[in-house]
C-alpha cells in the first residue's frame, strides 16, 4: 500500500520561507517516476483547496494564482520524494498541507493517496 509522510511544517512569521517535504513509500522498483504528484492545503475552516502539481516527467508544473512566484514544487524520483518550496510566507497562507499521489502521469482533482497532512502557520 502506497504511504505519504509529510514532514518541514511549522510556525513561521511573514515573509519566512519553509520547504515542506513528502516521502513515498509502498512502491514497487522505479514507479515513483511515473506518478503525478501534488500539494493540496486546507486552510482554518475553509475547503481543502489545490496548490501545486508535477507530473511524472518533472517537464509539466501548474499551481494556483495566489502562490504563482512565491512557492515551487519540485521531485527527486531518486529519492521517491515530493517538494514545495514555499517563500514569501503570508498569514493567508495558514492550513495544513497535504501531498497526493495518483498512479497516472497527471494529476486528477481527486488523488489517489494522501498524506497525513502538516502544518504550517504564518504569523503577523
Amino acid at each position: 500500500q502506497v504511504q505519504l509522510v509529510e514532514s518541514g511544517g511549522g510556525l513561521v512569521q511573514t515573509g519566512d520561507s519553509l520547504r515542506l517535504s513528502c516521502v513515498a513509500s509502498g512502491l514497487t522498483g522505479r514507479t515513483f517516476s511515473l506518478y503525478a504528484m501534488g500539494w493540496f492545503r486546507q486552510p482554518p475552516g475553509q475547503e481543502r483547496e489545490f496548490v501545486a502539481a508535477i507530473n511524472s516527467s518533472r517537464r509539466s508544473t501548474n499551481s494556483v494564482d495566489s502562490v504563482q512566484g512565491r512557492f515551487t514544487i519540485s521531485r527527486d524520483n531518486a529519492k521517491n520524494t515530493l517538494y514545495l518550496q514555499m517563500n514569501s510566507l503570508k498569514p493567508e497562507d495558514t492550513a495544513v498541507y497535504y501531498c497526493a499521489l495518483d498512479r497516472s502521469p497527471g494529476l486528477s482533482g481527486r488523488p489517489e493517496f494522501w498524506g497525513q497532512g502538516t502544518q504550517v502557520t504564518v504569523s503577523s
